[in-house]
């Protein structure tokens, strides 16, 4: 099995900075794509940032330019930091991996379960 294990969030005024952090353990041979999606009550969970194994990114619009995601491949952690923060930026959010288990193994997709962000305006 697979844990991921989120630190970092909490409460912070509009215009302020927070950085999350994820780390993964357990049976864990080969990480690939590692992020974070983000969910807001009422709302579907959504895309912030993903980060593959060879540091390339992918950020979704709403938070391009603010929020910056980085990993550390050899302490199996990846990074958000996020900058000139929004009141609508505030939900729960969601550490992503995807880990193959052994060689040969599939890929196979983790969660975990979530730090609570919340800015005030």
């Amino acid at each position: 099995q697979v844990q991921l294990v989120e630190s970092g969030g909490g409460l912070v005024q509009a215009g302020g900075s927070l950085r999350v952090s994820c780390a993964a353990s357990g049976n864990i041979f080969s990480l690939d794509t590692m992020g974070w999606y983000r969910q807001a009550p009422g709302s579907q969970r959504q895309l912030v940032a993903t980060i593959i194994s060879s540091g390339s990114t992918n950020y979704a619009d709403s938070v391009k330019g603010r929020f910056t995601i980085s990993r550390d491949n050899a302490k199996r952690t990846v990074y958000l930091q996020m900058n000139s923060l929004k009141p609508e930026d505030s939900a729960r959010y969601y550490c992503y991996a995807r880990v193959k288990g052994r060689w040969g193994s599939p890929w196979a997709d983790y969660w975990g379960q979530g730090t609570q962000v919340t800015v005030s305006s």
